[in-house]
């Protein structure tokens, strides 16, 4: 009996390992990431970035809302639908689609044209509704590991607190509240995301799938900044 647990143990360890190696294809190695945070963006090309990830944003509560509707467990569910409260907020002003609208706000974009997605990119669009029918069309432990991209988002968001604060003085703090309050939010999620992960998925089969939606995932996010960066090139 003891044996079997080590073993279980082992493949469990093994799997954990190679759900985190998927960070070395994580976005923020995309160029135009990098450049951000090096300071190297105009205001445009950082307007332009953040109105497409708003379209990202504000789809997140329905592909969280997916997990919900396919999941056939309660204590998973209980924890899961924070995820929709933490993006929706419980009133008017709150949440985290509220706290990037305000990021709009202090990089010089107006509340409509945020909420209206007129700077959309086509390339942004098909990535976001990929993910959001992958959500609702695959087994509900895929859709929970490719959320698993939040193993590598508490060190980025420390890291584009700083560089948007030493190198685009224009942007107003109170604008960087989104990423302030995913520090702790991110850890929390990503915790129980690869606990729910690791318990459910259990056969070959099931952790392959896994492993290929956080690699889906990480191709959702890269395409995204593929098509910002070519739109935006020169601006």
């Amino acid at each position: 009996m003891e044996a079997a647990t080590q073993i279980q143990s082992t493949a469990a360890d093994g799997f954990e390992a190679a759900l985190r190696a998927q960070g070395r294809r994580y976005h923020d190695r995309h160029p135009f990431h990098q450049r951000m945070n090096a300071g190297a963006l105009s205001r445009e090309q950082l307007r332009g970035w953040t109105a497409n990830r708003f379209y990202y944003q504000q789809n997140l509560p329905r592909k969280d809302a997916a997990v919900l509707a396919n999941c056939h467990h309660r204590e998973v569910r209980r924890r899961w639908v924070q995820r929709i409260v933490d993006q929706d907020g419980t009133a008017d002003g709150d949440g985290g689609i509220e706290a990037w609208l305000s990021l709009g706000k202090a990089v010089g974009l107006t509340r409509r044209e945020m909420e209206d997605e007129r700077h959309v990119l086509p390339g942004v669009r098909f990535a976001v509704d990929a993910y959001d029918t992958f959500a609702r069309t695959r087994p509900w432990t895929e859709a929970v590991a490719s959320s698993l991209t939040e193993l590598f988002a508490p060190e980025l968001m420390a890291e584009r607190i700083a560089a948007f604060e030493r190198h685009y003085p224009w942007i107003d703090r109170q604008g960087l509240a989104y990423f302030r309050t995913r520090l702790t939010q991110a850890p929390r999620d990503c915790e129980h995301a690869l606990r729910v992960v690791k318990e459910y998925c259990r056969s070959p089969q099931e952790r392959e799938g896994a492993l290929a939606a956080l690699s889906f995932k990480c191709d959702v996010l890269w395409s995204m900044l593929d098509a910002i960066e070519w739109a935006y090139a020169d601006r």
